[in-house]
């Protein structure tokens, strides 16, 4: 049972929903949508949201039944071995989606930023300002989420300065494309929202958890908006020849801002995206640490060392364009898989497991 004291406002989930979902992917994620949706990309983004809000319902249905978090929820239905094992799945895909953004952002500082970084350094001191914010607790992971989301906000407002040069009309005509192609570019979509799975872990730490459902839905809806007006900007800026060249669209859009004191904006921008990798990374290891300290029964502070230098070892072995894509792939069929099927199928199970009981009784 999780103490009062160690619990969060049922608000904040808008904060750790919004802050897990927005982040290293939203630099690049039109290039992937585009390739699919072409300029009705922007109703991918939208159907994203919808599906994303349906699994963030079924997410909620089956927490509220059981009051208690993923791994606890598969150990009642499935017996203490099967339940164990389905929570090392759902671990090993927090660990995926850690490294997955972390090796993507020490690329982007790579490629954009200093070409001679040292990667083990630079990852090294990552690693441990994640370890530094977990020691903690959950509150100050809490914390950073909503530090992570207000103090870039800023940022936002620089992609005003495209829209002197952004043709609206290259948005029509609508529905251009077949269901087929609007399916893919939904699923490609999807893949930008994902990582909104460690509510399965920290819904316990949250006071008056049922209430905390609408806060989740205005998170998810904040991050559309977003999402939505970049893809907007991003189609009305490139055309769809020029995108398949730009890995990562949002940070080219910044190569037009021109302001008094700085010459590339975009240097600014990737120090200041920090403040919104970090919420990420922290989020996702702390659910991965949670979880193994349920399954296996640890102190939380060992697991942190062991996961972090795992993340660390993996970061480095992925340095790579063809490698991050390799683990990019991977981690979202997984977490495809985990939240778009295995989420339904189970909240099913649990139900009907519920009434059979219920008969016994």
């Amino acid at each position: 049972m999780v103490q009062k004291e160690e619990q969060v406002s049922p608000f904040l989930v808008f904060f750790l929903i919004h802050a897990i979902q927005v982040g290293v992917g939203i630099l690049g994620f039109q290039r992937i949508v585009i390739k699919s949706g072409g300029n009705d990309s922007w109703i991918a983004v939208i159907a994203a949201a919808i599906i994303v809000s349906a699994v963030i319902f079924i997410l909620y249905t089956l927490l509220n039944r059981h009051q208690m978090d993923i791994i606890q929820i598969q150990k009642k239905l499935f017996g203490k071995y099967i339940g164990s094992l389905l929570g090392l799945i759902w671990i090993m895909n927090w660990i995926l989606l850690t490294v997955t953004v972390l090796s993507s952002f020490v690329e982007i500082v790579e490629v954009w930023v200093f070409s001679t970084i040292n990667i083990y350094v630079f990852a090294f001191i990552f690693i441990l300002l994640i370890y530094y914010c977990l020691t903690g607790g959950f509150r100050v992971v809490a914390g950073i989420c909503v530090l992570g989301t207000i103090i870039p906000m800023y940022l936002y407002l620089t992609f005003l300065f495209p829209l002197e040069h952004t043709h609206l009309r290259n948005l029509l005509p609508i529905w251009n494309h077949s269901i087929k192609e609007m399916g893919l570019a939904t699923r490609d979509m999807s893949l930008s929202y994902l990582g909104f799975s460690s509510l399965l872990m920290y819904y316990p730490y949250i006071k008056n958890a049922k209430s905390s459902q609408k806060w989740a839905h205005f998170g998810n809806i904040l991050t559309c908006l977003i999402y939505l007006f970049l893809i907007v900007i991003t189609i009305g800026y490139f055309s769809e020849k020029q995108l398949s060249h730009h890995i990562w669209a949002t940070l080219s859009l910044w190569k037009i801002v021109e302001l008094p004191f700085v010459e590339r904006f975009e240097y600014i921008g990737i120090t200041s995206w920090v403040l919104m990798i970090l919420p990420n990374i922290c989020l996702l290891v702390w659910a991965a640490a949670e979880g193994i300290r349920k399954v296996v029964n640890i102190k939380q502070k060992k697991v942190l060392l062991i996961i972090l230098l795992v993340v660390y070892i993996l970061t480095i072995f992925m340095s790579g364009r063809e490698r991050i894509d390799m683990m990019n792939n991977v981690s979202a069929k997984l977490g495809l898989f985990l939240l778009f099927v295995y989420i339904p199928v189970l909240s099913a199970y649990s139900f009907v497991w519920n009434k059979l009981k219920e008969k016994k009784k």
